[in-house]
């Protein structure tokens, strides 16, 4: 039963630094299309300050997540 558990955990932690690179790129990939952000902009103004704030989240995520992410492809 606890080799179970520590299985799960070391999934988790390869699994973890992609879904933070995964995360930056599509914010990014979002709030550099302008069309998207027009849209955003559009239908959705209550929130579009929080989108723009979640640009700098974004960038590092994407940064740490794909120098993380790397790293663990190096060592398995």
């Amino acid at each position: 039963m606890i080799n179970a558990s520590l299985t799960t955990i070391s999934t988790l932690d390869f699994y973890f630094p992609f879904i933070v690179f995964f995360y930056g790129l599509v914010m990014n990939f979002v709030l550099e299309i302008p069309a998207l952000m027009e849209l955003a902009r559009v239908r959705m103004p209550s929130q579009y300050v929080t989108f723009q704030k979640h640009r700098k989240i974004a960038v590092l995520s994407l940064f740490v997540g794909g120098l993380w992410s790397l790293q663990n492809i190096w060592y398995f």
